[in-house]
């Protein structure tokens, strides 16, 4: 009998990944040419699916057997699920012959669904809601400082974002509400904030002080 390269071929292939990926990954090789009582050649974790060597066709292998050869195109990542109903992330390899016609059907099925569920635990601790602001658009993603001098300084980043131009294109009226804006976030209660303010706005302290007790408009 003439040996099959290519099915040998291909059963290294399977068994590398499934050693690879591990029990979750199952790698099955059908055989078209065979009965589709048993076109299974080859399987590795077929208790992913349940099958072993020798099982039939699955509905993939029928879609494939009824398709024009020149129209079958590999199918990677789709979605497929066992009886049972879990989730199995699937892809289909066509392999054919020396002369074109379709031989071999390499089928990869990973179950997803213990990863869906973790997915979901992450997703559920990672998801956050924005910050209720006056202007959402200008929301920015609130850093965690090391030190009160970067806390300052972030305080008045923010402040000045929310006013939305720099500070040299900034009128009297929108630099009394950066300082308002600084006084509500409790800026001032830091050491010596005042004269970082006061240079970041480019105004005196003095100033400073007639705008904290201005009315913000």
């Amino acid at each position: 009998m003439k040996q099959d390269t290519t099915l040998d071929l291909l059963i290294q292939i399977a068994h590398g990944l499934a050693e690879h990926f591990g029990p979750q990954c199952e790698i099955a090789i059908h055989d078209v040419t065979r009965d589709l009582s048993n076109t299974i050649v080859y399987i590795e974790n077929g208790q992913v699916s349940g099958r072993t060597d020798g099982d039939g066709a699955s509905n993939v292998v029928l879609e494939a057997l009824n398709t024009p050869p020149e129209k079958l195109h590999d199918q990677i990542a789709y979605l497929t699920r066992t009886e049972d109903g879990r989730a199995l992330k699937s892809s289909t390899l066509y392999i054919r012959d020396e002369n074109g016609n379709l031989r071999y059907l390499f089928s990869v099925n990973y179950d997803i669904a213990s990863l869906r569920a973790v997915d979901e635990l992450i997703q559920g601790l990672i998801t956050t809601h924005p910050l209720k602001k006056e202007n959402p658009e200008r929301e920015s993603v609130p850093k965690i400082p090391h030190t009160v001098t970067e806390l300052l300084d972030s305080l008045i980043e923010h402040a000045i974002a929310e006013i939305g131009k720099p500070v040299v294109m900034m009128t009297k009226e929108d630099k009394i509400r950066v300082v308002h804006y600084l006084n509500d976030a409790g800026a001032f209660l830091i050491t010596k904030s005042g004269d970082r303010v006061a240079s970041a706005l480019g105004i005196s302290k003095f100033t400073l002080y007639k705008y904290m007790e201005s009315d913000a408009e």
